[in-house]
């Protein structure tokens, strides 16, 4: 056998050609700690713990987050479902307004809160929506309830200019503004309140947890209303000074012109008005009101909302009051009014109120100019002294009224109504009416001569006269004509005190009087309205009279008076020829006795001085056929006056007042009766007996209704 055939080969592996490494193949991965050197001692266990702690933060932060969004998000939800609809929170005041028309029927004066009227954000003007967007929250249309821009930047400026970081400027979005306006959807209950003031101040709180709930309502109102409802709640929520609160009473308040006609000067006035409205209020200070607009015009024509040229031509020709918002006057009488009217209806009001009044603004423009005259020319420069005016018809109607230096104040103490003073001289008139009703003539005569009266439990009182001299036998109308001060102690003895402090108190000299001697001088307190409205009675013939200023009160868009007059002629006091006697003394007053400086020139007058103690007080009060009209002066803490008797000043005032008041109008004589002559020698002394009253009417007077005096009387004697 061949070998070649039974041989066997090496068992061994194919060789395998070695393949080349593609481009995309890497080097093997060394595992971290191959990378990294090992952390060996304290600093890698520092850096382990550091690490770990750094990671628990991160995971508490962020389910922090995660917890505070659900919080937010539930606080939201739920303040959504407390939102009511729209339409229930446009008007949100807690009182009512109360508009005032003089007896012409032209507004002159507002109290309350003014809303004119429900306006929604595309029926306002143009011009209004975006000067209030551009001057509040340019990004209104943007942003979604709440601006952490404007936030930060209010929190910088705050800090930059020395103040807290929620002091001063808030960066509060146009919703965040309502939201507080609505203070959170927590309405006023009086009895959850000291008073609206406090709740009110709560409202406006702006501590971080009130912010916080302010942004959580803003979102839910961004969530449920759209934009143009937040803005129609905040056009009529907000308060543009003046009293008005909402667009529509602003405009109308300052420029007597709906909110939807208002031109882009008189928008940015408005809106201008929402950072100090009390301070910027046209009526307040027009000059600043106009610089502050200025400025939003500039904002305006930034955002585009106006060009160059509107700009520049509302800059240089500023917006001003309406000629009836310019011309309000008054602020005395109005003040009065409402402390006059019933507590429901003015002070209290929670409806919208109209009062028809007695004011005449012509008459009370003349007697505003004729006290600023007088004090700027006679009265002595940094003088605190202080007057009071009142003009009203005989039947009680107040046409014009001033309580204080300045003419045209508001909310301030009222001298012609609340200032209770000595009445001097001028009570003397009610001592001659007494006598005149029981009888007696002015021509009738008393002794004017030194007198004195034993009084109980006082000793020995002498009165004296103002000039210190004595004048022997006088007339009556001479003892008023020169105030005579002991003819009038005699005649009021005479007649009897008590009588005397009867027709007092039922003209309307309502205080407590002192049943002394010396209450023929004026010893009695009383107001310039009481006072005038007792003089009233004198010029209607004798009645007595309620001064009123309401003539009927309303409500707004309602037809149906709810109350008319509350005053007017009363009953009779002395009769209709006593009255007219009186009258006649009293112009002799003024003609040729201490009362001349009033004297008018086309009409005749009467009237009567007055001075008080010491000085103290000064008063003229006297009448034309047309107006009655009283002056006062004084000080407020009872500071004798220097050289002014009640025929110096006053009077001067009293005749500034009636010649504007009298301008134009035909002159008409006064209801006077000149007196009959004396019957008797003398009029009857301290020791005389009082005369009793006649059965039947006397013969210079005519049949008349009895009077009150003789019901007295009548009731006295023992009458059933």
């Amino acid at each position: 056998m061949g070998g070649t055939g039974s041989g066997r080969g090496r068992l061994v592996a194919d060789r395998r050609v070695a393949r080349k490494p593609t481009k995309t193949a890497t080097k093997p991965r060394r595992s971290r700690k191959a990378r990294r050197p090992a952390r060996r001692g304290a600093f890698g266990l520092l850096g382990r713990l550091t690490g770990g702690i750094l990671r628990l933060v991160r995971r508490i932060v962020v389910t922090a987050i995660v917890v505070l969004a659900l919080l937010v998000g539930v606080a939201v939800a739920y303040s959504y479902t407390t939102l009511p609809d729209v339409a229930q929170l446009l008007d949100g005041r807690a009182r009512g307004s109360v508009t005032m028309h003089d007896r012409n029927d032209e507004i002159f004066a507002w109290r309350g809160d003014q809303f004119g009227g429900a306006v929604t954000a595309d029926s306002v003007s143009p011009h209004l929506r975006n000067a209030v967007i551009a001057t509040e929250d340019r990004r209104f249309y943007w942003h979604y309830g709440v601006s952490p821009q404007g936030i930060a930047g209010a929190i910088r400026i705050n800090l930059s200019e020395g103040r807290g970081p929620l002091s001063g400027h808030g960066g509060s979005t146009i919703t965040q503004q309502t939201a507080k306006l609505l203070c959170l959807g927590d309405e006023y209950e009086p009895g959850a309140w000291v008073s609206e003031a406090a709740y009110l101040d709560d409202c406006r709180q702006t501590t971080l947890n009130r912010k916080a709930r302010e942004a959580i309502y803003a979102i839910a109102m961004e969530t449920k209303y759209t934009k143009d409802e937040i803005l129609s709640i905040y056009l009529n929520r907000a308060y543009f000074g003046g009293g008005a609160y909402g667009a529509e009473a602003a405009a109308q308040r300052y420029f007597s012109k709906p909110a939807a006609t208002l031109d882009p000067g008189e928008a940015a006035m408005l809106a201008g008005l929402l950072t100090a409205p009390s301070r910027l209020a046209p009526t307040a200070d027009l000059q600043a009101s106009q610089a502050r607009a200025a400025t939003v015009l500039r904002l305006m024509h930034e955002q585009d909302y106006i060009d160059e040229a509107t700009m520049r031509q509302h800059q240089q020709n500023p917006a001003t009051l309406s000629e009836e918002a310019g011309q309000t006057r008054g602020g005395y009488f109005a003040d009065w009014v409402m402390q006059s009217g019933p507590d429901f209806f003015t002070r209290d009001t929670t409806e919208d109120v109209v009062i028809q009044t007695t004011l005449d603004q012509s008459i009370q423009r003349a007697v505003e100019d004729a006290v600023n005259e007088v004090f700027a020319e006679k009265v002595a420069e940094g003088s605190d002294a202080q007057v009071a005016v009142v003009v009203m018809s005989a039947d009680g109607a107040v046409r014009g009224m001033v309580g204080g230096r300045k003419t045209n104040a508001s909310g301030v103490f009222n001298r012609a109504t609340q200032a209770v003073r000595q009445t001097g001289s001028a009570f003397k008139p009610f001592v001659y009416a007494t006598a005149l009703e029981l009888g007696y003539s002015p021509n009738d005569t008393v002794v004017d001569e030194p007198f004195c009266m034993t009084i109980a439990g006082s000793g020995q009182w002498c009165p004296s006269n103002y000039t210190r001299q004595h004048y022997g036998r006088v007339t009556l109308t001479e003892a008023l004509q020169r105030s005579l001060n002991i003819p009038a102690v005699k005649i009021s003895e005479a007649v009897g005190r008590g009588l005397v402090l009867r027709v007092a108190r039922d003209f309307g000299i309502v205080r407590e009087l002192s049943d002394t001697p010396a209450l023929a001088l004026g010893a009695a307190e009383a107001t310039l309205l009481e006072m005038t409205g007792a003089y009233a009675g004198i010029l209607n013939g004798g009645s007595s009279v309620t001064p009123y200023g309401i003539r009927e009160l309303r409500l707004k868009g309602d037809d149906t008076a709810l109350m008319g007059s509350g005053g007017g002629i009363g009953e009779r006091v002395i009769s209709e020829a006593a009255a007219q006697q009186l009258t006649w003394m009293m112009q002799q007053v003024v003609e040729q006795g201490t009362g001349t400086r009033a004297r008018l020139q086309d009409r005749p007058a009467a009237g009567k001085t007055g001075t008080s103690n010491e000085q103290r007080d000064a008063w003229f009060v006297g009448f034309t056929a047309d107006y009655v009209t009283g002056v006062w002066m004084g000080y407020d803490d009872n500071t004798p006056l220097t050289g002014v008797t009640g025929g110096g000043l006053p009077a001067e005032i009293w005749h500034e007042v009636m010649a504007r008041v009298s301008e134009g109008q035909p002159a008409r004589p006064l209801p006077a009766m000149a007196p009959q002559p004396s019957q008797r020698e003398e009029a009857p002394q301290v020791a005389q007996p009082r005369p009793q009253p006649q059965a039947q009417p006397r013969e210079q007077q005519p049949v008349r209704t009895e009077t009150v005096l003789e019901r007295l009387l009548y009731d006295l004697l023992g009458g059933d």
